[in-house]
């Protein structure tokens, strides 16, 4: 089940890429949004049909490669319904999707090839609706719509959905052995246990092994390895098979005025995950999720380097989610510098999320978050902590490993100021671990209204200057914490 969507009464600025960047409390490399050259490439003269019934994979990419191999330009999805599998993007391209095409992909999973994951050699993964590697300087563009027919992957948690909901799904696919889980097939049903034995008897297992899975490793929707010079301007992305956007290991990337779009029931539906880049700029994008709204992940650092850095959300909303900005929960390949400001989350399980555990952890530090506006937080309106769990679908909550002494993470220079919260359930959440307490987090000039106050476990030399908790109950409550400091 899709729904539509509009945000109403959020008017996109034009992105003044320099003003943005001066603002950010770091230094920050100046960069630009890539640009095209002015050639022209209708899909349409490559045989593409908008009937919204004819598959036009082999149209849409002999597009793509002529204006790459033409020194690039634009490719234009004119108005209609084009039904597709996979596309690559490539180099100098700029996919334009004009206002009311609807790029639609399609449902029979059968389009989609188990290819290279861009990322390790020997690795596959289920190829990606839209997918580029070691591309640069390209775009997606226009008013149009992306589909990704996530619909047709996801399972669904019998809890997330109406009785009506769940009554109109379970008609066709696979109940979990307990009945609270919906696979869309047998081969997403079958496909962990598959995957598993696969890897324990044979070394190197090639894409055609991993065939009998594919319905079960789902794939993102967009998905961008070792790419630079990035733009994504204006499109609806939507019904992602798994995260709608996830670049991994890119440079220079923008978001400008991008909808991301997921059911709320949609499981591992996260909309932007960001994942070991750097120089990235998101600004005035619409976010509703699955999971995570606007998250910041990282692995693979090098030579101390962190490997997610120079990030700036600015002027986003973020609806139904887990969390409106989220980082973690593997941060063992370092974050830093990161500025939130002037975004608003309204109905997100957690407002700031910064998650992490023994295992998947690392540094994570010089963090500037500032005026927020949040209303309805179901749970925390601030929460960092260190005993994160995944818990994927069909299965149960188990007890965290608390002892691995690798991969710690360590939270640390963590600045949020001019914060407003109207309704959550506690306020300030935060828990280090006993040997690596959560430390050095500074809050300014909060206003937050919730049922709970102030909680925090583990952790040290944190100061409130000028933060109102309206809750019931005792505002604080500490445990194994020093060096707190309470002003005014």
């Amino acid at each position: 089940m899709v729904l539509s969507f509009t945000f109403s009464g959020i008017m996109a600025q034009e992105l003044d890429m320099k003003a943005l960047l001066e603002k950010a409390p770091f230094a920050m490399s100046y960069f630009t949004k890539p640009v095209f050259k002015d050639t022209r490439y209708l899909i349409t003269d490559y045989g593409a049909k908008g009937d919204g019934i004819t598959l036009n994979t082999k149209a849409i990419n002999d597009a793509i490669k002529a204006c790459n191999e033409k020194g690039g330009g634009i490719v234009i999805v004119p108005k209609g319904i084009w039904l597709t599998g996979p596309i690559e993007l490539l180099s100098y391209v700029n996919f334009h999707l004009e206002e009311g095409s609807l790029l639609q992909f399609t449902g029979d999973h059968s389009q989609y090839p188990i290819i290279y994951n861009g990322m390790n050699s020997g690795s596959f993964v289920t190829a990606s609706p839209v997918y580029a590697y070691n591309a640069d300087n390209f775009a997606i563009t226009g008013t149009g719509v992306i589909d990704g027919a996530g619909d047709t992957w996801r399972p669904v948690k019998k809890e997330k959905v109406t009785d009506q909901q769940w009554s109109a799904i379970t008609k066709t696919g696979i109940l979990s052995n307990n009945g609270k889980v919906w696979w869309p097939n047998a081969e997403a049903f079958n496909g962990e246990a598959y995957v598993n034995s696969l890897k324990a008897n044979n070394s190197k297992p090639s894409a055609a092994d991993y065939l009998p899975a594919r319905d079960y490793l789902r794939p993102y929707m967009v998905y961008f390895v070792k790419c630079k010079n990035v733009l994504l301007q204006n499109v609806t992305l939507r019904n992602s098979p798994k995260f709608v956007f996830y670049p991994n290991k890119c440079s220079n990337l923008i978001m400008d005025a991008v909808n991301v779009y997921n059911d709320w029931w949609a499981q591992n539906g996260d909309g932007i995950d960001i994942s070991a880049c750097k120089n990235v700029v998101i600004y005035k994008c619409n976010v509703n999720a699955g999971d995570d709204g606007i998250c910041m992940k990282s692995s693979g650092g090098n030579n101390g380097e962190a490997s997610l850095e120079n990030i700036i959300i600015a002027g986003c909303t973020v609806l139904r989610a887990h969390g409106g900005f989220v980082i973690g929960s593997n941060t063992d390949g370092g974050i830093k510098n990161i500025y939130v400001t002037d975004c608003f989350f309204s109905g997100t399980d957690i407002g700031v999320r910064v998650k992490s555990n023994s295992g998947r952890g690392g540094l994570v530090s010089d963090i500037y978050i500032d005026h927020i506006k949040m209303k309805h937080i179901v749970n925390e309106s601030i929460l960092f902590t260190t005993y994160y769990e995944d818990v994927p679908a069909g299965k149960s909550l188990k007890e965290i490993n608390t002892k691995n002494n690798t991969r710690i993470p360590e939270f640390t220079r963590f600045f949020i100021s001019d914060i407003q919260c109207d309704g959550a359930r506690q306020a300030i959440s935060v828990t280090g671990l006993p040997q690596m307490p959560a430390h050095h987090i500074y809050f300014t000039n909060l206003d937050i209204r919730a049922n709970k106050g102030f909680k925090c476990t583990d952790a040290s030399d944190l100061v409130l200057k000028h933060v109102k908790i309206k809750c019931g109950g005792k505002t604080f409550k500490t445990n194994g914490c020093k060096g707190i400091e309470i002003e005014e």
